[in-house]
């Protein structure tokens, strides 16, 4: 089977971690949430959004980016931001790959939009940024018709 690596850094609104909790538990995803949390896991809004699919996700809390890397030594890591050019249907992804996607209000540090494996969801000029939990859908759901579930 397939690995996908959903990472999300610093989320902050829990109904979109919720919702992409949801996606891995249905596409068999792995769920990294890395550093400091907007909100509890506990959070009713959490909960809900994820509704009874928790016990099903592969969860992981890490507190760095160092320490996922550390973890996943062997894997690819690709960055979501609205600076890049690099379409994210111009990659080639393989199993195992790590798809990183930063804070609602902010997005990632600039660290990691200036690194080559930084990628783009086409989207009208002028307009801001997609919701994360979509923007992980469409993401994942292309890894999935290029390696399979």
């Amino acid at each position: 089977m397939s690995k996908i690596n959903v990472v999300l850094y610093e989320p902050e609104i829990p109904q979109n971690t919720g919702n992409i909790a949801r996606l891995c538990a249905c596409t068999g995803a792995s769920l990294y949430l890395v550093g400091k949390l907007g909100f509890s896991l506990s959070s009713k809004y959490t909960k809900r959004a994820g509704l009874d699919y928790w016990d099903s996700v592969d969860l992981h809390k890490v507190e760095s980016m160092n320490e996922l890397y550390n973890k996943l030594p062997n894997s690819r890591f690709y960055y979501l931001t609205t600076k890049s050019k690099k379409l994210y249907t111009d990659i080639k992804f393989q199993d195992g790959d790590c798809l990183v996607f930063g804070p609602e209000t902010r997005g990632l540090p600039q660290e990691y939009v200036m690194k080559d494996t930084a990628i783009t969801l086409p989207m009208k000029e002028g307009q801001r940024s997609l919701n994360l939990s979509n923007s992980v859908a469409i993401t994942v759901y292309e890894v999935i018709r290029q390696i399979g579930m």
